[in-house]
């Protein structure tokens, strides 16, 4: 039986590879019998009016393109417009951006648009696990901390486009940073430390496949939480590369446990999710388990 779907796109993601790779995404979209509404979005806050749209009109899928932002746009959409008395809107992704760790967290290829469509095509969904922050949902990591800073800095610099931003502003930021002060709530229990981060983790990986969280799962009911203590400048630096095979963990400075909530506060810590601004500490992250169905592959 047919669907409908409802793709937005973000046309200027990946340097205008969205828009470069939407006419073979929808043909893999419509050769599978669905039926196929596109719009292309603007800016930020039009692609969120979009997505509203989709799951109030009734779509049966509400299908994202571009980078994390679109993902968040759609995890938000879906996971607020559930109900009772209307099924919920299930959730596409097609990684076409330069991050895309949410699609990386649920096994998609965040390089290949294409086999993202396929997956979508074949219609296999499975219930994936938020965080929620107040009436907000991140489907991949919450950071605050030195990667929050850096996540800052990186959206406020004109130039350069693209991921080469992150390790700019990762090198203007360890010019200037120090440990912060957190005080953690986890599960009921108390916590007052300093930090470098504190990363809460539905899923595992930020900044375009930095594993923070390397065991996260988004199906174990459960948020993995990242510390990093106290270290120096050059230390931290050495650390960074380490993160995209996860080893970083492995150092004794890296302590990790799970969670099913944890308020993370600290006087001005400010939390990103999704690589999007959520707003300052305290941040009362809770997860919530099974919260929308995806189209993902087979496990």
């Amino acid at each position: 039986m047919s669907s409908r779907l409802t793709l937005v796109v973000n046309p200027s993601s990946g340097k205008g590879r969205a828009l470069e790779l939407l006419p073979q995404v929808a043909g893999r979209l419509r050769d599978s019998g669905n039926e196929l509404e596109i719009l292309l979005s603007r800016d930020f806050a039009e692609a969120r009016t979009m997505t509203d749209y989709a799951v109030d009109s009734g779509a049966d899928v509400l299908v994202v393109m571009g980078g994390d932002g679109m993902m968040h746009l759609g995890v938000n959409s879906c996971a607020r417009n559930g109900s009772v008395d209307k099924p919920q809107t299930t959730l596409g992704m097609i990684p076409a951006g330069t991050g895309n760790d949410l699609c990386r967290g649920i096994g998609l290829d965040p390089g290949d648009a294409l086999a993202a469509a396929e997956t979508i095509a074949r219609g296999h969904t499975r219930l994936i696990d938020l965080a929620r922050i107040h009436d907000r949902y991140v489907g991949a990591v919450v950071a605050s901390g030195f990667d929050a800073l850096v996540n800052r800095r990186a959206n406020e610099m004109p130039w350069p486009r693209g991921s080469m931003r992150y390790p700019l502003a990762t090198l203007a930021e360890l010019r200037v940073f120090s440990p912060l002060p957190y005080r953690l709530t986890i599960d009921g229990v108390v916590r007052e430390l300093q930090a470098m981060l504190v990363a809460v983790g539905n899923t595992s990986s930020y900044g375009g496949g930095m594993k923070i969280c390397p065991n996260a799962d988004p199906t174990d009911g459960l948020l993995d939480v990242t510390i990093i203590h106290p270290v120096g400048g050059m230390k931290l630096l050495r650390l960074l590369p380490q993160m995209y095979s996860g080893r970083f963990a492995r150092d004794a400075c890296v302590e990790q446990l799970r969670a099913r909530e944890i308020t993370v506060d600290g006087p001005g810590l400010v939390g990103f999710g999704d690589g999007e601004m959520i707003g300052a500490a305290p941040l009362r992250i809770t997860s919530v388990p099974q919260a929308i169905p995806v189209l993902a592959p087979l496990d």
